[in-house]
């Protein structure tokens, strides 16, 4: 069974729809572009379709390996079970997508897809070079059940194509019925915010009710604009320090010094920010001390209000 590569078809549609992106935001007065760290975006993107020629062979040998092993089922390819794969698939999603923000060996590929300042079209191919290669751990359990593994790639392949779409400035908010279920361009631009209240917070690939189901979605505020990129953005437009500046730092934490071997591991599994002195902090703890001041003005209006 194979099923055709949909992401190399739509190279052309997504060349398109840039071009139709810039028209409409330039219209719109939105700078939303810049040369360089477009082409940046670009050529991470390039670079990930050529890698993954190699990581898609991984993916699935690993695939076929736990299907042909360890299968329950037998899950026939019809109708009701794309439906069934399609709430899978993106279930699987929404904890790698999760975990990728919460564990550091997961970040340092994610890492990739959020460095850029902007957010346009040209960011949705901003895409690591070495996650491909793992985070397909996330979905093991779906051949297990007995989905194919041709299904299953065919089905993460949408769930990419759409996730393309909702990279944008020029869609303000879908109509509230649309907003309450599915992914968005509102709601993804939440995702891509360095500003506290933002960080780790809508995971969603196609559907947002995971994120609202599990605690971490989070509305687009229009008294608090979007600031994209990272905490500590990495200033440069070298796809090389891009893919991997992410990897150095985090070995470097973690072979550095003198610490205990628990607390060098640790490096790998915690949070992006945490340090084993406690003198980090991680994206819990901004947020916290985000939403402390913005109590603390509230309180301070009210009174210059009864005064």
């Amino acid at each position: 069974m194979e099923f055709p590569n949909i992401i190399h078809f739509a190279i052309p549609f997504f060349i398109l729809a840039m071009i139709l992106e810039l028209i409409v935001t330039t219209r719109q007065n939105i700078k939303t572009y810049e040369a360089k760290d477009a082409f940046t975006s670009i050529s991470m993107g390039i670079g990930n379709v050529l890698l993954g020629f190699g990581s898609k062979a991984i993916v699935l040998l690993a695939f076929m390996f736990v299907y042909e092993n360890f299968r329950i089922f037998t899950i026939p390819v019809t109708w009701w079970s794309f439906l069934l794969l399609f709430f899978a698939d993106d279930f699987s999603y929404y904890w790698f997508h999760r975990i990728s923000h919460e564990c550091r060996l997961f970040w340092a590929s994610h890492v990739v897809h959020h460095s850029s300042e902007h957010y346009n079209l040209s960011t949705a191919l901003r895409q690591t070079w070495s996650g491909g290669f793992y985070s397909f751990i996330f979905w093991l359990w779906i051949p297990i059940l007995g989905f194919h593994p041709a299904m299953i790639l065919l089905q993460m392949s949408i769930s990419l194509l759409y996730q393309f779409w909702i990279h944008t400035e020029a869609i303000d908010k879908m109509p509230r019925c649309f907003e309450a279920v599915m992914n968005t361009p509102s709601h993804h631009r939440v995702h891509h915010g360095s500003n506290p209240i933002y960080l780790d917070r809508n995971h969603a690939g196609i559907l947002i009710i995971w994120d609202k189901l599990f605690g971490t979605f989070q509305p687009e505020l229009k008294e608090e604009k979007v600031v994209y990129g990272l905490t500590s953005n990495i200033k440069t437009y070298n796809p090389l320090k891009v893919a991997f500046h992410e990897w150095i730092a985090m070995f470097k934490d973690a072979a550095s010094g003198r610490k205990k071997f628990q607390d060098r591991i640790l490096y790998l599994v915690k949070p992006p920010g945490w340090k084993h002195d406690g003198s980090g902090q991680i994206s819990t703890d901004l947020r916290k001390k985000w939403l402390q001041t913005r109590v603390t003005k509230t309180e301070k209006e009210e009174l210059k209000g009864t005064a």
